[in-house]
C-alpha cells in the first residue's frame, strides 16, 4: 500500500522529531492538519517516554511518529574526558561554575533499552523512526508485529541499503543541509556530506522503499521539488522551530531572527557527534579547540552543563541551537497555518 495511505496523510510533510524543540502540541497540531506530527524520545526514558506519548495521543486521533536514538554505547575514555572537561573549565569558570567532576551517559540507546521496547509495543503508535543506525531484528519484528510503520534516516546509500535489509519501511534521506545530529551510522567513519537533492534522487534510483527528503526544506516550492526527485514525502524540521507549539526558547527564536540565521556549521564540540545548528560562542570555541572530543552522548552531558551556567548569567551563545542551512526561510506562524501555507505554495507554478 502506498506509504501517504497507510499513514492517513493528505499533505506529504512530516515534521521532524527534533528532540529538545517539538512538542506533544506541534506534533499533534502538525498531525491534525493532514501532516504527519513527531515527539522525540531518544532524551528521555521509557516513563518520559509514555508521558510524550499519552499527551500526544490526547490531542489528536491521527497518526503520529515517535522517534528513538539506535547509537552505539559510547567507547568511555577516562583520560579524553578529563582532558576535554580540562580544556572547558576557563569556559565554566568565565560563569563562575565549574565542570562537572565526570561525564555520564545521558541518552541510552533503544539497541539496548528493553523498557522502551515495551513501551512502544504497548502503545504501537502508527510510525516509529529510527536516527543513528538500526535497532536488531528481534526489536523490529517486535513492532512491526504491534503494527507500526518504521522509518530510518540515511545519509548514503549503504545506509539506506542496510535499512532496507533490515525490513524498514521507508528511508528518510537526511541531505548535508539539515539541522540537528548527523544520522550517520557510524560516527567514525567519513561523512560523504551528500546533499539533500543528491541524496535524495540517489536513493529513489538505486532503493526499493520510498524516500523521504530531508534537509534545508522550507516551503512549497521545496517540497515540490523533493517530490519531482521521487521522494514521496519532505521532513521539515527547522521551518516548524519559531511556531508558537515548539519548546524553543525566547533565545533560540531571536536567534532565527537573527543574521547568525545565514551561518549554520557543522560542529562535535556541543555533543560529541557531529550536528548542525545556528553559529555561536561554542561553535566558535569548538572550531579553536585541539582537545579530543570525548564520545556521544558523553559529550553532551559538558555540553549541556556550560549552557545551563551561561545561561544562569544571562549568556545564551553556548545553546544547542540546532538548524538547518534553510533557518533564514523560517516563519513564525501557529503550525497548522504554516502547513497550510506550505501546501497552498506546493501547487502554484513557478517559485
Amino acid at each position: 500500500m502506498d506509504l501517504l495511505k497507510r499513514l492517513d496523510l493528505s499533505i506529504p510533510i512530516i515534521q521532524a522529531p527534533m528532540a529538545g524543540v517539538s512538542t506533544p502540541q506541534l506534533a499533534a497540531a502538525i498531525s491534525n492538519a493532514g501532516g504527519l506530527g513527531s515527539i522525540a524520545v531518544g532524551a528521555t526514558d521509557a516513563p518520559g517516554a509514555r508521558t510524550l506519548i499519552d499527551a500526544t495521543a490526547a490531542l489528536t486521533r491521527r497518526p503520529f511518529n515517535v522517534n528513538v536514538f539506535v547509537h552505539e554505547d559510547p567507547a568511555r575514555d577516562a583520560q579524553r574526558e578529563a582532558e576535554w572537561l580540562a580544556a572547558l573549565r576557563p569556559l565554566f569558570r568565565e560563569f563562575g561554575a565549574e565542570p562537572p567532576e565526570r561525564l555520564e551517559t545521558i541518552y541510552r540507546s533503544f539497541a539496548n533499552d528493553d523498557a522502551m521496547l515495551a513501551l512502544l509495543v504497548e502503545k504501537a503508535p502508527r510510525v516509529v523512526s529510527f536516527h543513528f543506525g538500526l535497532p536488531d531484528a528481534g526489536r523490529i519484528k517486535a513492532l512491526k508485529e504491534a503494527g507500526c510503520v518504521l522509518l530510518s534516516t540515511a545519509t548514503n546509500l549503504a545506509e539506506a541499503r542496510a535499512a532496507e535489509a533490515a525490513g524498514v519501511d521507508a528511508i528518510v534521506a537526511q541531505g548535508y543541509e539539515a539541522g540537528g545530529h548527523r544520522g550517520v551510522f557510524d560516527p567514525g567513519v567519513p561523512d560523504d556530506q551528500i546533499g539533500t537533492l543528491a541524496l535524495t534522487r540517489l536513493l529513489v534510483a538505486r532503493c526499493a522503499l520510498p524516500v523521504i527528503a530531508a534537509g534545508g526544506i522550507m516551503d512549497g516550492a521545496g517540497v515540490r521539488a523533493a517530490l519531482d526527485l521521487g521522494a514521496v514525502a519532505a521532513q521539515l524540521g527547522t521551518a516548524f522551530i519559531a511556531c508558537p507549539e515548539s519548546s524553543a526558547d525566547a533565545a533560540f527564536r531571536q536567534a532565527l531572527k537573527s543574521p547568525g540565521a545565514d551561518h549554520t556549521v557543522v560542529t562535535t564540540a556541543i555533543s560529541g557527534r557531529p550536528a548542525r545548528c545556528l553559529a555561536n560562542r561554542f561553535t566558535a570555541w569548538g572550531a579553536e579547540a585541539s582537545a579530543p572530543r570525548p564520545a556521544y552522548p558523553a559529550a553532551y552531558d559538558a555540553g549541556k552543563a556550560l549552557n545551563a551556567a551561561a545561561k544562569a548569567k544571562g549568556e545564551t551563545g553556548y545553546g544547542a541551537q540546532w538548524a538547518g542551512q534553510g533557518a533564514p526561510l523560517h516563519r513564525a506562524l501557529p503550525a497548522a497555518d504554516l502547513l497550510a501555507q506550505i501546501a497552498d505554495e506546493m501547487t502554484r507554478v513557478g517559485p
